[in-house]
């Protein structure tokens, strides 16, 4: 009788601990910390649930996601890149100055593109095909990509890019969804299937639990770092013709502190920027937070710097809180 009855405790515990791991999972606790800021935003302003305010407020997140899900992915595999924003100003630089010789929209576009994904391969090929550390690279990168813009541009800025341009940033797909909001759903979607459901994803993930490992476990290391490293410039491209469209303008200063918005969106979804972990379920929750606090700000008027205050702030808090956590939890085991 008493093994049946132990028998009868130990089947449900062991079945209900799976659910009890997506329950506590951080995911879980980011959608719950989303939930909260909506109702707060709703209480706190009397637009804010207009649906064409709540659209707005995917402006102010979409482009950096984009980048984002591609960041995702590098730090997993141990490695960063600083320089996206940087890139987002040299692709923007380059639409602008093929507009002054009349390039039309798919010209623009491909050009946006394509100058980001070379920002890529000259990252990638610095820290995977010269073994240079990929911070100091992507440091010296933000400076050198942004150089070239303030040289081209100066104090100027390109304007009058041609009719069907705008579409890109400002377009909606149904409704009150826009163009921008649907692509980065779409690539959510692609994303997540990647990192999770491929080979190419696993690879991923051991590179950054045990590089060394990886090598004889015959993953080929500098190429999976080199391909993610072009997808990170691919995606900041991507977001170039998108910022571009939506603001109407080159300038030189577009996107300035992107990067480290960026990176917090991806360690606030979870991602462990000593690599190894992360989601990409838990980076898109992060990046509806993220939108929403800024959004929120923005209908109280709160002036910019402060929320780059706050922003400055939740990074070193979402990479202080878990080591801190570790800590209590081993002086505790001891």
């Amino acid at each position: 009788m008493t093994d049946i009855t132990h028998e009868a405790r130990h089947i449900p515990d062991r079945l209900e601990s799976p659910l009890r791991g997506a329950v506590f999972s951080w995911p879980t606790l980011l959608l719950i910390v989303g939930v909260v800021l909506f109702i707060v935003n709703s209480l706190a302003s009397p637009y804010f649930l207009s649906p064409w305010s709540l659209s707005d407020a995917t402006f102010n997140f979409t482009e950096k996601a984009i980048i984002a899900l591609a960041m995702a992915l590098l730090i997993i595999a141990g490695e960063i890149d600083l320089s996206v924003a940087s890139i987002i100003a040299l692709a923007s630089t380059a639409m602008g100055v093929a507009l002054q010789f009349g390039v039309g929209v798919p010209g623009l576009v491909t050009i946006g593109i394509l100058t980001g994904l070379i920002c890529g391969v000259f990252n990638g090929f610095l820290v995977t095909g010269l073994g240079l550390p990929s911070i100091v690279v992507t440091i010296g990168t933000m400076s050198f990509f942004r150089g070239i813009s303030y040289i081209v541009l100066g104090d100027q800025a390109f304007k009058g890019y041609p009719a069907g341009f705008d579409y890109f940033g400002q377009g909606y797909v149904w409704w009150v969804v826009s163009f921008e909001f649907t692509l980065f759903l779409v690539f959510a979607l692609l994303y997540y299937v990647l990192l999770h459901h491929t080979n190419f994803g696993r690879q991923v993930f051991t590179i950054g639990n045990n590089p060394v490992a990886a090598r004889f476990s015959g993953v080929r290391v500098e190429r999976v770092k080199f391909i993610l490293f072009c997808l990170t410039g691919l995606m900041s491209g991507i977001a170039a013709v998108l910022l571009t469209s939506r603001l109407a303008s080159t300038r030189p200063s577009i996107a300035v502190g992107w990067e480290l918005e960026v990176v917090t969106m991806v360690v606030l979804g979870g991602v462990s920027i000593l690599g190894g972990s992360g989601t990409i379920q838990g980076v898109v929750i992060a990046a509806f937070i993220m939108g929403l606090v800024t959004f929120g700000l923005g209908l109280l008027n709160v002036p910019g710097i402060v929320m780059s205050i706050f922003i400055g702030a939740l990074l070193i808090c979402v990479i202080a809180l878990p080591i801190l956590w570790a800590r209590m939890r081993r002086r505790a085991a001891r």
